[in-house]
């Protein structure tokens, strides 16, 4: 199949592994899985430690189980790519160890506080929500299956931040100020969280003729805003001055000053350059070291066997 037949099939979950696709759509179909997979795996990252600093046993309880879905969303995304026969899957973890593999601008900053938790159960795991439920139509089919599974899981978690914004944001004083400090910090980062402007984009275009992608990155950030921020409201959050966000009503768009965010340094998080993204990674690179001797164990099938057997006995 050649590129052009691809473009006029593009549709939802239009092709398998049992179509021979073009190199261009198998890279640019790999490109963004294996973004999405790191996404996951360095989101979990950042929430683990919260799984000891919960101030409860039930918000543990919950932590830990929203950490062990998210590697669970990245095993099946690595998967999904790995049927485009580009990359195998340790090639793809291999790379995140590394410092070669992407992922997204908001998981390479660390959360230093528990206030900020919600920054990320909520708002980003919603701005999450808002481009893989678009993701159930798009034309990979073994990605849309995986997203099925993902966003029934992801519900659970926006759910679960939603209400420790909810503590938070009903508690006293102080707690109010402390969420409001780190909403400012962390809101100029969750605009950028759909990338750049559609103008500015490098592979958005390609990736919607393909049918890689249903919405651009202007369309999903516009409608992330139309959902979240009377949401923000709703919980006594204040909208910063900056970045400058303007309403068309006649449009029902948003229109966000671009020149108020950073994005000499979200171009700096994409490429992995960024001191505290660094650190992130070097932390994924000793986690997925200490770990390779279970991995070889079980890729050893004579390992294996030779246990089962001398278990038997």
């Amino acid at each position: 199949m050649d590129i052009e037949t691809v473009k006029e099939r593009a549709g939802p979950r239009e092709f398998g592994p049992g179509d021979e696709m073009p190199e261009e759509y198998r890279k640019a179909a790999t490109r963004m899985i294996q973004f999405h997979a790191n996404s996951e795996i360095m989101g979990a990252l950042i929430e683990r430690p919260f799984i000891r600093q919960a101030p409860s046993l039930e918000r543990k309880l919950a932590v830990s189980a929203q950490v062990q879905d998210e590697i669970g969303h990245g095993q099946l995304l690595y998967r999904a790519a790995e049927q485009l026969g580009v990359k195998t899957r340790e090639e793809m973890l291999d790379e995140l160890a590394d410092g070669r593999g992407k992922f997204l601008n908001c998981f390479h900053y660390p959360l230093d506080h528990w206030y900020e938790l919600p920054m990320i159960m909520f708002f980003v795991d919603g701005a999450a929500m808002r481009r893989q439920a678009s993701l159930k139509r798009t034309s990979w089919e073994p990605y849309a299956h995986a997203i099925d599974k993902i966003c029934f899981e992801e519900g659970f978690h926006i759910k679960h931040g939603e209400d420790i914004l909810r503590e938070i944001a009903t508690g006293s004083k102080r707690d109010r100020e402390l969420l409001q400090e780190a909403f400012e910090k962390w809101w100029p980062r969750i605009l950028q969280f759909f990338g750049p402007t559609d103008d500015a984009s490098t592979h958005g275009g390609f990736a919607q003729e393909v049918g890689l992608k249903t919405m651009s990155n202007d369309d999903l950030r516009n409608a992330f805003l139309n959902a979240y921020l009377p949401k923000a409201e709703k919980y006594g959050l204040e909208i910063p001055e900056y970045p400058r966000i303007e309403y068309d009503e006649s449009r029902d768009h948003y229109e966000i000053e671009n020149d108020d965010l950073d994005w000499d340094e979200f171009g700096t998080v994409a490429r992995n350059e960024f001191p505290t993204g660094r650190e992130q990674i070097d932390s994924r690179g000793r986690r997925q070291e200490a770990v390779e001797w279970v991995r070889e164990a079980i890729l050893d099938d004579t390992a294996v066997a030779g246990t089962t057997g001398a278990a038997a006995d």
